[in-house]
């Protein structure tokens, strides 16, 4: 199916539907981007949700997968100075202080990270059966392709006392943020910081945990469909000319 939206023509093609699903969520695969353009692009995308609520339309729940250029950010809980974001910068990576929850975090090539942009009350309306679906979802994912992941105390999910997926999440009406799962990252950005703020763990990669190379390619299938299953959602993916099955 075909949809004109201005100058754009976006191909619609359902990707997963659970037998229960009641709603409709658009994938968009970014590719790679830069952390500033997908930020400022996730918070357009939240106001169109909100008016879409307003005005009593269809939200356009969306999901948004992306590979960053190498990039540390921080949650609200931001504890580094001046001096740490000029240092961290000189390592070759950018450096921003977000509104999401959580501490400083990593992101970069190799590392699958998906922003679901959701009218949070259609889903259910709490932040913490939100960050626990996020959570299993991940935690399927990985068993999907034969990694034993689990939660812990911590926020995220982990793999014995090593994290393989980052949850920060913003918003308790519409949401942005959200996780990022580290397929075959280069780890030694996470030796600079102190990852998500906790002190002696470890972090992994499905790569590590495989002993084979796992792109992020091979990876996103198994994410979608564990998403359509938690979700109970139909996963819609809208594809444009920057965009690529």
């Amino acid at each position: 199916m075909l949809l004109e939206t201005g100058m754009l023509c976006v191909l619609l093609i359902k990707v997963y539907s659970p037998k229960m699903a009641q709603k409709t969520v658009y994938v968009q695969r970014l590719m790679q981007m830069n952390y500033k353009s997908a930020w400022d692009y996730q918070k357009k995308i939240a106001a169109k949700v909100q008016e879409n609520v307003k005005m009593k339309k269809e939200p356009c729940h969306t999901l948004l997968l992306v590979e960053h250029q190498p990039v540390y950010t921080t949650g609200i809980r931001d504890v580094y100075s001046k001096e740490d974001e000029i240092r961290l910068r000189s390592l070759g990576a950018d450096f921003y202080r977000t509104n999401r929850g959580g501490l400083i975090t990593f992101h970069g090539p190799g590392q699958m990270v998906a922003y679901p942009i959701l009218h949070l009350a259609s889903f259910q309306p709490g932040i913490k059966w939100y960050v626990c679906a996020l959570e299993r979802t991940i935690i399927r994912t990985c068993r999907s392709l034969g990694v034993l992941a689990n939660t812990s105390p911590h926020t995220g999910v982990w793999v014995g006392d090593s994290k393989i997926c980052a949850v920060g999440i913003q918003g308790r009406h519409v949401t942005t943020h959200g996780i990022a799962l580290n397929c075959n990252t280069e780890l030694h950005w996470f030796q600079n910081i102190v990852p998500c703020g906790i002190p002696d763990k470890g972090v992994t990669t499905l790569s590590k945990e495989l002993n084979r190379n796992v792109g992020v390619e091979e990876v996103v299938p198994h994410f979608l469909k564990a998403f359509a299953d938690i979700f109970q959602c139909k996963l819609v993916e809208e594809l444009n000319e920057n965009n690529t099955l």
